[in-house]
C-alpha cells in the first residue's frame, strides 16, 4: 500500500501538472490564454466542465490535460479562421449541484462558444439543459455511456452500448461460456447497459442467471460472490464501479472463482483501473473500448499522440479511454474540423458542419459523425487483462456504427 505521504505528493504534483499555465478566475475556475491575439475578431472561447476533484477526478483530470495539449497544437498552427482559442475550465466536482453553477459561468459570464464535458451520465443530465437549452451554446459529451442520449446540439464522441457490446457478448460466450451474473451499481448506465447487454446475450443463446444492484457505496460483496458462484456463473458482466469495484473482485477472486475457470468482463475497465486491483484479481479480465494503451503498438498515430500526452503531462492522469481521454481529443478535433467547414463559430453553423464532421486520424484511429444522428463511429477494440497488462484480441473491421437516435 502506498503510505500517506507518498499518495499525498503525488496528487499535488499531478495538480501541479494541471494548472500550470492557466489563471485562476474563481473557485474551481481557470482560463488558459493564447500568448498571440487577433485583435480584429477576439479569441474563440471553449469551455471544459469536467471533474478535476471527487471520486472520478483521476479521470476528469486527464480531460482537461488533452483538451489543453490538443487546443495548444491548434494555436500554435495559426488557431482557427485566423482567432487563437482561450480555454476556460470548470470543475464539476462529482457534484451535480456544484457543477450546474459552474457550468452557468462557462455560459453567462465567459460567453463561451462551446461546452465538452461531462463524465457520469448523471453529469450530462445535470448540465446539460444549462449549457444547451437555457445557454443556446454547444454541448459535446465526450464520455462512453448507456445510448439513449438525443438532445439537439448535444453530440457524442465516446461509444455506445451497440459499439461496447454487440461483437463483445457473442465473443465473450464463445471465449467464455453461456451463463452470465449481471452485478451493478444502481444508476442509470448499469442498468441501461445491462438491459442491451441480456437481450444480445439471449440472442446469442447464453442466459443470464444473476442480476443484482447496489448503492454506490457498497464494499461487502459476500452474498453476491455467494449468489454467482451457486448459480454456476461462467462470466461476471460487471458494472459496479468504485469504491464497490475493487473489494467485489477481490473478493471474487478469494472465493476461486477465477481458479475454477470464472471469467470477468467490464467494458469500463482499462489501464486507469490497473492501480485499483492486484494483478491476480484481473487476471483474464475483458473489455471493449475504443482506445488502449496497447493501440499505439501497432498505430504510429496513437503512439503519437499518446507519447505526447505522456511527455506533457506526466503523473497518474492516465491518457485512457475510461477517463475519455480519447474521446476528448476525438471530439475537440471534430469540432476543429466543423468550424473550418462552417467558417463560422455560432452554434447553428458548427451544428451543421459537425453533424457529418471526419477526422482521418486520432487515437484508436480515425472517426466520423454520423449524419442526423450526434454520435460518432469509431473503431473498436477487445482487450483481456493478462500478467497486469491489457492485450488486444479482437479489432472491429472498420468503423462502428453507435446505432442512437
Amino acid at each position: 500500500m502506498v503510505d500517506r505521504v507518498q499518495l499525498t505528493r503525488r496528487r499535488f504534483l499531478s495538480n501541479f501538472a494541471f494548472t500550470a499555465g492557466a489563471i485562476a478566475t474563481g473557485a474551481g475556475s481557470w482560463v488558459i490564454r493564447p500568448d498571440w491575439a487577433n485583435a480584429a475578431e477576439g479569441p474563440i472561447k471553449v469551455g471544459i466542465a469536467i471533474d478535476l476533484t471527487g471520486p472520478i477526478g483521476f479521470a476528469g483530470k486527464a480531460d482537461a490535460n488533452v483538451a489543453k495539449m490538443v487546443i495548444k497544437e491548434i494555436n500554435n498552427s495559426g488557431g482557427l479562421m485566423g482567432r487563437p482559442i482561450e480555454l476556460y475550465i470548470e470543475d464539476t466536482a462529482s457534484n451535480e449541484s456544484v457543477a450546474v453553477g459552474n457550468v452557468r459561468k462557462l455560459i453567462q459570464r465567459d460567453k463561451v462558444d462551446m461546452v465538452l464535458g461531462g463524465l457520469a451520465s448523471s453529469m450530462r443530465n445535470a448540465i446539460k439543459d444549462v449549457i444547451v437549452s437555457r445557454g443556446k451554446t454547444l454541448y459535446i459529451y465526450p464520455q462512453f455511456y448507456e445510448g439513449q442520449e438525443c438532445t439537439p446540439y448535444l453530440f457524442c464522441t465516446g461509444a455506445t452500448p451497440a459499439q461496447q457490446c454487440d461483437t463483445f457478448i457473442p465473443w465473450l460466450i464463445k471465449n467464455g461460456g453461456k451463463k452470465f451474473a449481471l452485478p451493478g451499481s444502481n444508476y442509470i448506465w448499469p442498468r441501461n447497459l445491462n438491459a442491451y447487454a441480456r437481450k444480445l446475450i439471449e440472442a446469442n443463446g447464453g442466459e443470464v442467471v444473476f442480476e443484482e444492484y447496489y448503492p454506490l457505496d457498497q464494499i461487502d460483496f459476500s452474498a453476491t460472490v455467494h449468489a454467482i458462484i451457486s448459480n454456476k456463473a461462467d462470466t461476471v458482466f460487471n458494472t459496479v464501479i468504485p469504491p464497490g469495484v475493487g473489494p467485489l473482485f477481490k473478493q471474487l477472486s478469494e472465493a476461486g472463482y477465477l481458479k475454477n475457470g470464472g471469467r470477468l468482463a467490464a467494458v469500463n475497465e482499462d489501464e486507469n483501473y490497473l492501480s485499483l486491483h492486484a494483478a491476480n484479481e484481473m487476471e483474464g479480465l475483458a473489455s471493449c473500448l475504443d482506445y488502449y494503451k496497447a493501440v499505439a503498438k501497432d498505430d504510429p498515430v496513437s503512439a503519437r499522440i499518446h507519447a505526447a500526452y505522456e511527455k506533457e503531462y506526466p503523473g497518474d492522469s492516465l491518457f485512457a479511454a475510461s477517463s475519455a481521454a480519447p474521446s476528448t481529443y476525438r471530439g475537440l478535433k471534430l469540432w476543429e474540423a466543423a468550424v473550418k467547414e462552417a467558417g463560422k463559430v455560432d452554434r447553428e453553423s458548427v451544428a451543421a458542419t459537425l453533424d457529418h464532421a471526419k477526422i482521418a486520424e486520432g487515437p484508436g484511429g480515425p472517426a466520423e459523425m454520423v449524419p442526423g444522428k450526434r454520435h460518432c463511429k469509431m473503431n473498436m477494440y477487445t482487450a483481456v487483462c493478462k500478467s497486469g497488462n491489457f492485450e488486444i484480441v479482437q479489432r472491429s473491421n472498420g468503423l462502428v456504427d453507435p446505432r442512437e437516435c
